[in-house]
């Protein structure tokens, strides 16, 4: 029998691991920013077009290639971070597998622009698809661009799969924050389609959160710093009335590298236990700096996955430091009844110095003078206090003295009831309906009982109900007394931008839109004051995490995210009234049989079934 197994070409292997280790073009934005931090890059600036399909170019001010290293950076296995095996125990840099590069020149156009200081002449290489196209000497400033076009074109099935552009360009954003984030002394500039989308100077860690996010965030962020053995902790968490549905704003970096960790997480969860409401979730950016021969990085090729030595230790200490934090700046109460909490010395204070006290001296007091003056004490001196003595019954001089006895006096005692439904327009419902356990709706028919189930019959409702505001007719909205102010980040600010129209066929009516704060004037008919910043939220949310993913267009999204936001929840109260309502609205709608996400509302039971169910 003749052999079969044969060693893969190149360009075949590289197709392979790109699998891995290119997963969409937040993949592509992601190795790229990481090779531009480790050339200690000062400056980085990502130009993005089409959500990475058509473009992504990352170019920094590093310390550039030589001739014969921009050649050798696309060979599998070629990388400059490490050397021997024991090197993987002491890394610190962001790569070192060295298949990055090779994985994108094999699914992509790429052109690579790269200069060292010392050298006149730079290199300008151009791939497609793993075959080198041209390399010749240009002119170039100092530093290395990176630019990625058209992505998975020889993959089109790949190229297929890929999600809408609203949540492509949201995961690009999520990588790019990761970055910025772990390094704020280095400028980011942000370019989407033509429009700059973030430009973020070198600061500290604080002024990198307020500018990534938004100028409100500030007010949010209590600081933690913990500093052991095992593990420096620092950074911020948000205070509990700032939480929100979901985990946009939770970051863990170990040692300059965006992690993720459930059981980290866990650990500050329990530390914000019976502040945050049901559902919620805090905000925080913990930067953990550990040695590096205590953890393991080479798990995933994403590497936001590291196994530490000591997890138990780490959670002890995370889970203390942020219940610390809360507790001094008085964010959680504390049940200490022998403390008094004027005697708290806050962070900032406990290496300060006491100061003299400033005693101040009346020269002119003689005690024995005759006449004392009274006199009382101000911010400059002495001041005389005038004292003015009146006769108090001369206030009462002149007034009537007419009294009347209280017995005397009659009150209309006729009780007024009134009622919001004339008696002869109430009629007497013949097929009335039940709740069962605030979460199901009976009524009769006459083949036998219906059962529905009110949450998923209210969003039917709601969704076919919006979804006509949207596309076919405006809907009425109720305008406020106060307009109500609510702060985003400007990823999120870009994403109401164009969502503006289909927003206000539903019944927003916007005042203004800034850069990092909305003003809303009116708002839909079925939405109260204090559950707008809610369905936004989880409208934004829906929209740049692709759900629900069996939508048809963006008005459907909406129309969809809004309908689940609002309709009621399992486990409340319906009135009589309010049943007989999504009875009747359920089956006026096109589709009653199922729910916007495609799963039954009712079900029927004959009385055959009933009848079979007693049968001895």
């Amino acid at each position: 029998m003749s052999s079969i197994i044969q060693l893969l070409p190149d360009h075949v292997a590289n197709q392979i691991a790109a699998g891995e280790v290119v997963q969409r073009p937040a993949s592509v934005v992601k190795e790229l920013l990481e090779n531009a931090v480790d050339a200690k890059a000062t400056d980085i600036k990502l130009i993005v077009k089409d959500a990475g399909r058509s473009l992504v170019q990352v170019i920094d001010n590093g310390l550039g290639m030589s001739l014969t290293d921009a050649r050798m950076c696309f060979e599998r296995h070629a990388t400059s971070k490490i050397r021997h095996a024991e090197d993987l125990f002491s890394l610190y840099t962001k790569g070192f597998r060295g298949e990055a590069l090779a994985s994108i020149a094999a699914i992509a156009h790429v052109e690579l622009k790269t200069k060292q200081e010392q050298d006149e002449l730079g290199t300008h290489i151009i791939i497609e698809g793993s075959k080198f196209i041209s390399q010749d000497p240009s002119v170039l400033p100092k530093g290395t661009s990176f630019a990625v076009k058209n992505l998975f074109f020889n993959i089109p099935a790949r190229r297929n799969f890929l999600k809408s552009d609203t949540v492509e360009h949201r995961h690009i954003v999520d990588e790019f924050q990761r970055v910025a984030l772990a390094h704020p002394n280095i400028h980011f500039t942000f370019i989407h389609n033509g429009g700059e989308l973030f430009n973020l100077p070198s600061s500290n860690l604080r002024q990198r959160i307020v500018a990534m996010f938004s100028g409100k965030t500030n007010e949010k962020l209590v600081p933690i710093s913990e500093e052991t053995e095992i593990v420096k902790a620092q950074g911020f968490v948000s205070k509990p009335e700032f939480s929100k549905k979901n985990r946009s704003e939770q970051f863990f970096f170990v040692n300059n590298r965006f992690i993720k960790s459930g059981y980290l997480h866990h650990a500050v969860m329990v530390a914000y236990e019976g502040l945050l409401k049901d559902g919620m979730q805090p905000g925080y950016f913990i930067y953990l700096d550990v040695p590096p021969n205590t953890i393991d990085i080479n798990i995933h090729p994403t590497k936001t996955e590291i196994k530490f030595d000591d997890e138990h230790a780490l959670y002890a200490i995370l889970r203390s430091t942020v219940k610390h934090s809360l507790g001094q700046f008085n964010v959680a109460p504390v049940l200490d009844f022998e403390r008094d909490p004027n005697l708290d010395t806050p962070y900032h204070y406990q290496e300060k110095g006491a100061s003299m006290p400033l005693i101040q001296v009346n020269a002119n007091f003689n005690p024995f003078a005759e006449d004392k003056p009274t006199k009382a004490f101000s911010g400059s001196g002495y001041r005389e206090r005038k004292t003015e003595t009146a006769n108090w019954e001369s206030l009462y001089v002149g007034l009537k003295n007419d009294t009347q006895e209280i017995e005397n006096i009659t009150f209309e005692q006729d009780a007024v009831t009134s009622s919001l439904f004339n008696d002869n327009e109430i009629e007497e419902n013949k097929n009335r309906t039940y709740q069962i356990h605030k979460k199901y709706i009976v009524s009769s028919i006459k083949s036998g009982m219906m059962v529905i189930d009110q949450q998923r019959a209210h969003q039917r409702i709601l969704y076919e109900q919006y979804l006509k505001n949207i596309t076919v007719q405006q809907a009425s909205s109720q305008h406020l007394l106060f307009p109500i102010e609510l702060y985003f980040s400007v990823n999120e600010i870009e994403l109401i931008n164009d969502l503006k129209m289909s927003l206000e066929n539903t019944g927003f009516v916007f005042d203004s839109i800034e850069s990092d704060k909305l003003t809303i004037s009116g708002i839909p008919i079925l939405v109260t004051e204090s559950e707008v910043a809610i369905v936004l939220e989880e409208l934004m949310n829906d929209l740049q995490n692709g759900i629900p993913d069996s939508s048809f267009s963006l008005n459907d999204s909406i129309a969809k995210s809004m309908a689940r936001s609002l309709a009621v929840r399992t486990g409340t109260y319906l009135t009589e009234r309010e049943q007989e309502n999504i009875v009747n609205g359920l089956f006026a709608c096109k589709e009653p049989d199922v729910s916007p996400f495609n799963k039954p509302t009712f079900i029927t039971i004959s009385v055959d079934d009933l009848d079979k169910k007693f049968a001895i």
